[in-house]
């Protein structure tokens, strides 16, 4: 058997979710359906996963080469963090079961975990310096609040590379992935999906206001601090955000409930 083979992971057998299991199916299947609208996705590259009991050990994950624009909440496929690796019909990208299956077995607050390549913000991982310097307020939001991993080395299709990754991520909830993309994540579906949109706009302020060739105005180190606690709310403004861009949904493809 191949070590791609070998990560696709058994499906869960004996689930014990805690949690609501039917509206994190909706919210995962917004939140991909969002990040399609918003052209974050690659192809059919990349993944979205919330854990559905209370210990992480069991998650919903998009199941193997399905666009985002099309998932419904029906479609992910529940699956086993602790279980053993087997090939089976739940059929899951290896790259997808190295990052999340690990991340959701070593990192109990890692609930939901976003990982997506959205044009702006994999650009700036490309960098040689990926800081995220605090030069308005939504730049601020991330000061001294991203891990930073320089050590892309391939496709992350093995668990070594899962551990790695997780490590590197620490303590923090936004791994900046050198030369890869981006990964977010968050207590709630909500507040991973705002974090990561912010952080693309964040990158995009970065990108545009380097692009004029002249000095940057980065913020004071007081300044940067006060403003990044100051979105520290709980969640409440995420959990706002996110039920305003479902609407929208509702109103123009309500199938992702589905």
């Amino acid at each position: 058997m191949s070590d791609a083979q070998a990560l696709r992971p058994r499906a869960a057998s004996n689930p014990r979710p805690t949690l609501n299991e039917r509206q994190l199916r909706i919210d995962l299947a917004a939140a991909c359906r969002l990040a399609s609208r918003l052209d974050w996705q690659e192809g059919v590259a990349n993944h979205f996963s919330v854990a559905t009991s209370a210990d992480g050990r069991y998650f919903l994950m998009n199941p193997l080469w399905r666009h985002f624009s099309r998932l419904r909440a029906s479609d992910f496929v529940l699956l086993d963090s602790q279980a053993d690796i087997a090939a089976t019909a739940a059929q899951l990208d290896a790259t997808a079961w190295a990052i999340h299956g690990t991340m959701h077995a070593q990192l109990r607050r890692a609930h939901c975990i976003l990982h997506v390549h959205p044009p702006y913000a994999t650009a700036w991982s490309c960098l040689a310096d990926p800081q995220i310097k605090p030069i308005d307020q939504t730049c601020a939001r991330f000061y001294k609040r991203v891990a930073i991993d320089a050590g892309y080395g391939g496709m992350a299709d093995n668990t070594a590379e899962g551990l790695r990754l997780t490590r590197s991520l620490g303590e923090q909830r936004v791994l900046m992935m050198g030369n890869h993309g981006v990964l977010v994540v968050g207590d709630t579906v909500a507040e991973a999906f705002d974090a990561l949109y912010h952080l693309e706009r964040a990158c995009r302020t970065l990108l545009l206001a380097h692009s004029t060739g002249q000095p940057l105005h980065v913020l004071s180190d007081e300044t940067a601090e006060k403003t990044a606690l100051a979105w520290e709310d709980g969640g409440i403004q995420a959990a706002a955000h996110f039920e305003q861009v479902k609407t929208v949904l509702d109103a123009e493809d309500p199938s992702y409930v589905q």
